[in-house]
């Protein structure tokens, strides 16, 4: 049989009986309270950020290891995670995941000095590296009826798409009730909860044939590429394009991804497959989901900055404020799948998405340092809700149709790192694009005033917003180009 071949998806299962579909269910309420864990830990804590600076008295130098330590670890670690979930089950990988997750969350939210938060926080990466995947190859792997999986898929990629503003509601009423530190001991709740939930309902699939052996140089190479992705583009965003923290690292990260490649066309037991990346719809599914990532990365970086800069919103008041594109992207993506995808296929969906999303980055660049919530804010946030909940559902499902159990892990792995990378891209990009707009603004308006100031903050943002939507129109254009029409999806070609 050809490496082709293998890693096509077994025959569909028959109709199970009802108890049997309850159970699955169950095991997609366990699944999607660890994926809304590690997805909302992502921005839950940059609200946190400055009270817990406060508290442990580290620098605004040092401030973004809080957050990098947690990207690193996870971007570098999420393929290794997603191959081990293969290799050692999945049930044992997903509750090794939700435990490391909490126990890192626990020492996070006790730490004492900013070290011990800085290892804390890659710790949680490592852990979350491990459970991201496994969460996505279990509800991969529970869901084999059509009909069922778009339905679970649906609030999957809801979850995924939503979980950022979720974290920002939950960041800043945790910060303003009650502490910064409960915006990590909330996760040991959360994990409790999804270890009592997997230990009942996620079943062990026993493995057939001989075991296959970790790919070590493999996982060595792709572990250092991605590592130097993420920091080349975390200091691009800190130390400018022409560092050489950020140009070699990112350098370095193209040579060791090539040496990736080659040697996974001659390793026995290879950890990334490249059939899996080769076919043709989950490649586009793929750079769908990074293109969505570095466009919505934007938007919550970019519209927290407005609200709680310029029109001076709460915490709470600027999680409140994307409670609305929340409910939205929830809305589309169960129409997504239930309705719109099954009919049209990926081909139309995720492209008309992209669509959507960037029509709502082009309205808020009309933002001015006074604005209406409702009229002016209120609209482009839907918008958006409505454009993300079209193609993350339909992306994350189609990157993972077809795959071998075997391979489930991995191929769900990449689902997270295209994410991931995605953030990393966007968010150095349209950073340094909105700083280098802001200083070019206050040059051609001087002096300087405060007035000044706020009018280039505000011009900032709509230039970070206009190359959003950019993003959002490349991947509508590029989406359209890759998917297979439907003849040809429906044959599994």
């Amino acid at each position: 049989m050809s490496q082709t071949s293998s890693l096509t998806a077994v025959a569909p299962e028959a109709p199970a009986a009802p108890a049997a579909r309850s159970h699955r269910w169950w095991t997609l309420v366990t699944v999607a309270l660890a994926q809304l864990m590690v997805v909302l830990d992502s921005t839950v804590v940059n609200i946190a950020l400055p009270s817990a600076q406060q508290d442990l008295g580290f620098s605004n130098a040092d401030r973004q290891w809080i957050v990098t330590a947690y990207s690193l670890a996870f971007g570098s670690l999420l393929l290794l995670g997603g191959r081990l979930s293969d290799l050692i089950g999945r049930k044992r990988a997903f509750i090794i995941g939700l435990i490391g997750f909490a126990g890192a969350s626990a020492l996070g939210g006790a730490a004492g000095t900013f070290g011990m938060l800085v290892g804390a926080r890659a710790l949680q990466g490592a852990f979350g590296a491990l459970l991201a995947p496994t969460a996505l190859a279990v509800l991969t792997t529970t869901f084999t009826i059509t009909k069922e999986r778009a339905r679970a898929f649906g609030i999957f990629g809801a979850i995924a798409g939503a979980g950022g503003a979720v974290g920002l509601l939950l960041g800043g009423v945790l910060t303003e009730q009650f502490d910064w530190r409960w915006n990590l001991y909330i996760n040991v709740f959360i994990a409790i909860i999804g270890i009592v939930g997997a230990a009942f309902f996620v079943v062990s699939t026993p493995r057939t044939g001989p075991r296959p052996k970790l790919d070590i140089p493999g996982t060595v190479l792709v572990s250092g590429a991605l590592f130097s992705l993420v920091y080349g583009f975390s200091n691009a965003e800190t130390d400018g394009w022409d560092s050489p923290s950020a140009w070699g690292f990112l350098a370095a990260s193209g040579v060791l991804l090539i040496a990736f490649v080659i040697w996974q066309r001659r390793a026995a037991h290879p950890l990334l497959p490249l059939p899996i990346v080769l076919h043709r719809n989950r490649a586009a599914s793929y750079i769908s989901i990074l293109i969505a990532g570095a466009g919505m990365f934007g938007i919550f970086l970019f519209v927290t900055y407005y609200l709680q800069t310029t029109l001076k919103f709460t915490p709470i008041q600027t999680g409140l404020a994307f409670l609305p594109m929340i409910i939205m992207l929830v809305a589309a993506a169960q129409l997504s799948t239930n309705l719109t995808l099954p009919r049209f296929g990926p081909k139309l969906m995720v492209p008309i998405g992209m669509v959507i999303a960037g029509s709502g980055m082009v309205y808020l660049t009309h933002l001015g340092v006074s604005a209406n919530y409702a009229a002016d804010i209120l609209p482009p946030l839907m918008i958006l809700g409505f454009g993300m909940g079209s193609i993350m559902p339909a992306a994350i499902q189609t990157a993972t149709l077809g795959v071998d159990r075997h391979f489930a892990g991995v191929a769900s792995a990449l689902v997270n790192t295209s994410q991931q990378v995605g953030g990393s891209i966007g968010t150095a990009l349209l950073n340094t694009l909105a700083a280098t707009a802001a200083v070019d603004y206050v040059a051609s308006h001087l002096p300087p005033t405060a007035e000044v100031a706020r009018q280039a903050a505000v011009h900032s943002y709509a230039t970070a917003y206009w190359w959003g939507a950019a993003f959002f129109a490349f991947g509508a254009l590029l989406s359209a180009l890759l998917y297979r029409r439907r003849e040809a999806l429906k044959t599994g070609a």
